[in-house]
């Protein structure tokens, strides 16, 4: 199916300053919050303690729901509602690791029925350990980080045929950052650092295409993560699996337009460099909106009828799609054309 003509001949390239300025600023907007904020809002998986989802007959107040938790001293707490208003459903969230036993569960729906006149049903009940959240936390930023360097020998072998090149340099950098993570250094700069001592090898190394796809994907990555900031959304398990799918999603796009770029160098080989993108881009257009759409309308259903535990998920990937199929557009592809300038 092709809604769009191929011989289409919209100037993406010409406008890459400005796509270029716009990612800029979504990024530095993304850093200024997650600073602010004082990193990303970490839900019970990654921070540790125990979350709790209960169910009234009918609407209480939460500050009733309070005093009985304050009963059984479950330390600080918060509640919010959950799901939809007419559930009466709530979350509580507590930083104790408290044993969930049957007595505990039994105790808790007593203490919130006498305090809020109305019956209570514990439907869930979960609880993590400190240490499980901080391991579980530097695990989720090591399977992205190694995500990464593995497409950029899959990107470099199938375009740039430097397969031992990229392959010794991924290495070499899990190695160096499994050696100093032994020694106790803070696991997000020590991640962030090895990324830009990787940008930096893709310069020296010329392999333009992964440097395209990379700097797309932590593009993408880093604005998921600071609109999850902007709207101050929990971070969680289902929402590091949603990274991961962005970034499978996103690099499939990109790869599209990076396949065509190849044939097309070799098609159009006495054209600059910009009109083969340009109009490699737009080649690519029809099926690039179609994965998007028919994709958004999958997202978008979860994210309203999929209910409140993958609602978070659902966000994510809304984000991600929209991101990324620009990213794949704007960012991916001027990436080749700046390294091109640049090493002149």
């Amino acid at each position: 199916m092709q809604f769009i003509k191929s011989d289409i001949n919209i100037d993406f390239i010409g406008k890459r300053k400005i796509a270029f300025g716009i990612s800029i600023a979504m990024i530095l907007i993304s850093i200024i919050s997650l600073i602010i904020h004082g990193g990303p809002r970490y839900g019970i998986d990654f921070a540790g303690g125990t979350l709790i989802q209960i169910k009234f007959n009918t609407k209480v107040n939460i500050d009733d729901i309070m005093t009985g938790l304050r009963k059984i001293d479950l330390g600080k707490s918060s509640v919010q509602s959950f799901g939809k208003k007419i559930d009466s459903e709530y979350l509580i969230r507590t930083d104790q690791s408290v044993m969930t036993t049957k007595g505990f569960s039994r105790d808790l729906a007593q203490a919130l029925s006498q305090a809020t006149g109305k019956e209570a049903e514990i439907r869930r009940v979960e609880m993590v350990g400190p240490q499980v959240g901080k391991d579980l936390r530097e695990k989720a930023l090591f399977a992205m980080f190694y995500a990464l360097l593995f497409i950029t020998i899959y990107i470099s072998g199938r375009f740039e045929l430097k397969w031992l090149i990229s392959g010794g340099m991924a290495t070499a950098l899990i190695g160096a950052v499994y050696l100093i993570s032994l020694f106790g250094v803070s696991i997000p700069f020590l991640i962030i650092a090895a990324l830009i001592v990787a940008l930096f090898l893709f310069w020296i190394l010329d392999l333009k295409y992964a440097m395209g796809a990379i700097v797309a994907l932590i593009h993408d990555v880093t604005i998921t993560v600071g609109i999850f900031s902007i709207f101050d959304k929990e971070f969680t398990l289902p929402i590091i699996a949603a990274l991961l799918t962005i970034i499978g999603y996103s690099l499939n796009d990109t790869i599209i337009i990076f396949d065509r770029i190849r044939e097309n160098l070799r098609k159009y080989h006495k054209n600059p460099l910009i009109f083969i993108i340009n109009r490699s881009v737009n080649e690519t257009l029809s099926r690039t909106i179609l994965t998007s759409v028919t994709t958004l309308i999958v997202v978008v259903g979860l994210y309203l009828l999929g209910g409140g535990i993958i609602h978070d998920f659902a966000f994510a990937m809304m984000v991600g799609v929209i991101v990324g199929t620009y990213s794949s557009i704007y960012v991916a592809s001027p990436i080749i054309i700046a390294l091109q300038k640049g090493r002149r």
